[in-house]
């Protein structure tokens, strides 16, 4: 109700009595949809502020106002220095004047989403303020008064449907004309004295569904009350701001905190699946153990053999290199159940920081949620995590046709990525003479890399390289076991024996 017809009303009748006397000496605006006005009368300034936003338009009085140096625009230059006359509200209308002299006038359209300062010379238009709002040119000052008839007959006539007549009372005056008419048996005396309550009122600071509002009768839960419109005006406009903000940066910080354990639980998820499936992978330490406890009877240059298992006592068959001895064999097998479970202990690692993350997060998000004001919510600073912790693995993770593929994230993470993680089986890529990330495909178990796989990867190395704005660039592709470092090179330099290049666009 701080823009309704009997707020204004009182609001008018006090800005005439406080501006008797003083001179418009500046009208500016610094901020999207506000104009500030300074009236003096060579003693004091006293200040207008116009907040008219499309989702809060209401009016403010502070005591002083320091205007900006820059982003400062002047307007109605022509209401400067010009004496206040007369301060006046529109009949029934959410309209108040500031009469000046030389017959000019600002209206104040207190219109909701529509609301705008307008300048008249002469009952005609000259400027707005929210130009945007073309039909406020076309006003007319004589067809803002309305007439509404508060006689007996009138109330009786429009009893069943009260708010439809007298439309400037507002839903909250109905809401409590909806609790003092019941058990009233002469509702036009009771209509009599809420019409009295209107045109004399205090002023109430109320809270309803979580929402304030300036009300000139007493519902909801009240929290201030004044007998000074203008200083009602002020408290609530300052509480209304601060409660807003409070509500939309608490909104933020809960919706941020619930996107980034989501997030966390995603990536537990997914690491959660990738550690279970290496758990159950164990034909690598298998295999070595079967060839070590069969090498008696294995003889080199064999491509593959066939041995029961320790414990089903069922038929094993192993792909071998006939290059090499069975116990070469076994010994890459180890090497290969050996990487598996570097990449498992990182994965544990992975995920243990994660969940120790996402306590924390859980922990802030109830602090957000029972936070009760802005300096508490301020209070509640965002969970930070190290760069280490975010960076616990030395990859970023593609999949492409149910392949993995990693991208090295720096040459530290290279150097790990290629010469720890990486089988002699996986194919290694990186952009042809240029500085850029490793990129590993990794083997699956009795799988070609298929062509178009090969080309995602490559195309990944491309962009993840200095050539990246190429419009191609040239890709070396490998088995992972013709790349070697030598002692001395620094990270991420590696050697290529054997190599076959192929042309892609870089792309993420």
């Amino acid at each position: 109700m701080h823009n309704n017809y009997y707020f204004l009303k009182q609001l008018s009748k006090q800005l005439h009595q406080k501006l008797s006397g003083f001179r418009v000496v500046s009208c500016f605006s610094q901020n999207k949809d506000e104009l500030v006005l300074e009236f003096n009368n060579s003693t004091e300034s006293f200040f207008i502020k116009a907040s008219l936003q499309s989702d809060f338009s209401c009016l403010s009085f502070p005591n002083q106002f320091n205007r900006a140096r820059k982003n400062s625009i002047d307007l109605f230059e022509e209401v400067i220095l010009k004496s206040v006359k007369q301060v006046y509200v529109f009949e029934n209308e959410r309209c108040f004047a500031i009469q000046l002299e030389d017959n000019l006038l600002l209206l104040f359209k207190m219109h909701g989403n529509r609301a705008n300062v307008i300048l008249f010379h002469n009952d005609n238009v000259i400027t707005l303020f929210r130009g945007h709002l073309k039909n406020d040119l076309t006003l007319s000052l004589a067809t803002l008064n309305r007439k509404l008839d508060f006689s007996e007959d009138t109330f009786r006539a429009h009893q069943s449907n009260l708010p439809t007549y007298y439309i400037t009372f507002g839903k909250l005056v109905w809401e409590y004309w909806a609790t003092i008419k019941e058990g009233n048996k002469t509702l036009w005396f009771a209509f009599q004295q809420l019409v009295h309550e209107l045109e004399t009122p205090r002023y109430y600071i109320v809270e309803k569904s979580d929402k304030l509002y300036l009300s000139l009768v007493p519902v909801g839960n009240i929290l201030n009350q004044f007998d000074n419109p203008i200083e009602a005006l002020n408290s609530f406009f300052h509480q209304y701001v601060y409660k807003e903000t409070f509500t939309a940066q608490k909104h933020k910080r809960v919706k941020a905190l619930h996107d980034q354990i989501k997030a966390g639980q995603n990536y537990i998820q997914k690491n959660e699946q990738k550690l279970t499936e290496l758990q159950h992978d164990t034909h690598y330490q298998l295999w070595g153990d079967l060839l070590m406890a069969n090498l008696h009877q294995l003889t080199s240059g064999i491509s593959h053999t066939t041995l029961t298992g320790f414990y089903d006592n069922q038929p094993v068959t192993i792909k071998l290199k006939p290059e090499l001895s069975p116990q070469k064999n076994a010994e890459v097998f180890y090497r290969k159940a050996k990487n598996q479970q570097i990449e498992i202990n990182q994965l544990k690692k992975a995920i243990e920081i994660k969940t120790t993350e996402l306590q924390c997060l859980k922990q802030q998000l109830t602090e957000v949620e029972n936070t009760l004001d802005l300096k508490q919510l301020k209070h509640t600073e965002p969970l930070t995590v190290s760069k280490q912790k975010k960076e616990i693995l030395p990859y970023h993770e593609f999949e492409h046709k149910g392949f993995r593929i990693w991208v090295g994230r720096n040459a530290e993470a290279n150097d790990e990525l290629t010469l720890k993680l990486a089988y002699k089986e996986d194919l290694w890529l990186h952009a042809k003479d240029v500085a850029g990330s490793h990129v590993i495909i990794k083997h699956q178990s009795g799988k070609n890399f298929p062509k178009d796989v090969i080309e995602r990867a490559a195309q990944l190395a491309a962009y993840n390289s200095k050539r990246k704005t190429d419009s191609l660039c040239p890709v070396i592709v490998t088995p992972k076991k013709f790349v070697r470092k030598r002692k001395g090179d620094p990270a991420g330099a590696v050697v290529v024996e054997k190599e076959q290049v192929i042309l892609v666009e870089p792309k993420l």
